[in-house]
């Protein structure tokens, strides 16, 4: 892996993710900011379904005294964030399918002060993501955080829904056309990479093209969170699309 520039992949993974999620940094600020007005600066985080570790990466820069677990399946992202982070004695990398009921034993700490996540979950169906969120009050400490930045769709509003859908779009199109990556293209271009086309492939060999699970609605996950044993959880950020729900244990 000699010479590979791991921060240029960081980069070009961030610019790709911008064109889904325009206000991605501003889910990432307040994610941060629920975390030292909750458990301090100075947590010990477990960042889930970490990809290339874009929140561990703002965690350390905000937080130099965190810590951080990061947790994921798919091989080439995992080699992305463990280049980037070769070194860091904060950070630790654990491969882990979180469909496994047992992935948690994979773990080097028994809790932690916060669990976060972002854009991830919507790999999962309602029932594997219900046991998931079990486990994850398991894992929080007493006081201790979990929070969920992902695409939450409100079934109540369909004329809402359509309209945002159809401006995301016409945006997303615009861009397109003047040369942005989505992520059909990046994929392509880590298949052509001497060191990630490896990792590439066995990628999609486990994960196939893309997510085919559920994206409720920020009540259902709140909900659900509270029935496996949070004490409180809300939603503390939102866009016309996606929201951050925040839980307490």
């Amino acid at each position: 892996m000699t010479g590979t520039d791991w921060a240029a992949w960081q980069e070009s993974w961030d610019r790709q993710q911008e064109w889904y999620m325009p206000d991605r940094e501003e889910r990432f600020r307040v994610m941060l900011d629920m975390v030292e007005a909750l458990v301090g600066p100075k947590p010990r985080v477990l960042d889930l379904a970490c990809g290339t570790g874009s929140i561990t990466d703002r965690l350390l820069k905000r937080f130099p005294e965190a810590t951080s677990t990061g947790v994921d399946l798919d091989p080439a992202l995992l080699a992305i964030a463990e280049g980037s982070f070769a070194g860091d004695q904060r950070v630790t990398f654990v491969a882990a399918d979180l469909k496994d009921p047992t992935w948690t034993a994979r773990l080097p700490h028994g809790s932690y002060d916060a669990v976060l996540t972002a854009t991830a979950l919507h790999w999962l169906h309602g029932e594997p993501l219900t046991a998931l969120y079990g486990q994850l009050a398991g894992l929080v400490r007493e006081g201790g955080v979990f929070m969920n930045a992902d695409r939450m769709i409100d079934g109540t509003t369909p004329r809402i829904n359509a309209a945002e859908r159809a401006h995301r779009h016409a945006r997303m199109d615009r861009e397109k056309a003047a040369g942005v990556l989505d992520w059909a293209d990046w994929w392509a271009l880590a298949a052509e990479d001497p060191v990630l086309a490896e990792p590439t492939a066995r990628r999609f060999q486990i994960y196939g093209e893309h997510a085919d699970g559920d994206t409720p609605s920020a009540h259902w996950h709140a909900d659900t969170l509270r029935s496996v044993g949070f004490g409180e959880a809300r939603t503390v950020w939102s866009s016309p699309s996606d929201a951050l729900v925040l839980a307490v244990k």
